[in-house]
């Protein structure tokens, strides 16, 4: 595995490859989820390229920057074993050299980056937006491979693909869960054994949503039944949404015939801790 730290060093290092190149940006702390997008880009692609940037400007906490896991030796080991081929690990300065407010950063997503993720975290999709442009331009992918946990997020990037007429294919692959049922994610580390246990109230209530549907109730009972079993987990600070919307376009749906494919989003907060999780109902 070769490791760059250098856009120009990763240029030349593309440019020597004729074959399809897979891509898994990520922000390190790599669990099983982000392993499960190496071995997809793997088995599908003669390369495979994974990057690890903590990212500043998608971050509208400064606390949740300062305290993002950051496990890059670990990281590397565990990479090593899948045997990527390069991982691309810039500084900030490298990412940003001259500061922030990159003017071709200013991407307008209209209604999708302004619900759900995008009114909870100002800024956050503009963020998110500019670094993976930086880092498309950077590897040149063939195929982008990404999480089904951040699912705004994917939408939000296909969005952007389309916007920079881009020729990468986007990959979602399934949320990878712990044997509980809770989404695995890099914030995980940061709960406690009892913010753990409270936290598969989001799990649960994903599940009654589509429990409910399965069983012919409406929309309304399952968002009614998801949101009490949100609200009687004990150490949930704050439910920031729990939303039943067109997987398209994002809009709430009153009812399940409004669109062909419906997903059920939720995010909460937790001492310290914001988890999210979604699950496709229909």
């Amino acid at each position: 595995m070769r490791i760059v730290r250098t856009i120009e060093e990763l240029k030349r290092w593309r440019r020597s490859i004729e074959d399809n190149v897979g891509f898994v940006p990520t922000m390190g702390a790599l669990h099983e989820g982000h392993l499960s997008l190496v071995r997809c880009s793997k088995k599908e692609n003669p390369y495979t390229v994974v990057s690890i940037f903590v990212n500043p400007t998608q971050f509208d906490d400064p606390e949740d920057l300062r305290n993002y896991p950051r496990t890059l030796e670990r990281d590397i080991k565990l990479l090593e074993q899948e045997g990527i081929d390069l991982l691309f690990a810039p500084s900030v300065e490298e990412m940003y050299p001259e500061g922030f407010d990159d003017s071709d950063a200013h991407y307008d997503f209209g209604y999708l980056e302004r619900v759900l993720e995008g009114a909870h975290r100002p800024g956050h999709f503009k963020g998110v937006a500019q670094i993976v442009a930086k880092l498309l331009r950077a590897v040149e992918p063939d195929v982008l491979y990404l999480g089904q946990k951040d699912y705004q997020q994917v939408l939000i990037i296909k969005a952007l693909i389309r916007k920079l007429n881009m020729p990468v294919k986007v990959v979602m692959c399934p949320t990878v869960r712990e044997a509980d049922g809770l989404a695995m994610s890099s914030r995980n580390v940061r709960l406690s054994r009892q913010q753990r246990e409270s936290a598969l109230a989001l799990y649960r209530a994903l599940m009654r949503a589509k429990e409910i549907y399965e069983k012919g109730g409406s929309v309304l009972e399952a968002k009614h039944e998801a949101m009490k079993i949100l609200d009687n987990a004990p150490l949930i600070k704050k439910i920031d949404y729990f939303e039943i919307a067109d997987a398209e376009t994002l809009k709430p749906v009153s009812d399940w015939n409004e669109a062909d494919r419906v997903i059920a989003l939720v995010a909460v907060r937790m001492e310290g801790v914001r988890l999210i999780d979604n699950m496709f109902i229909k």
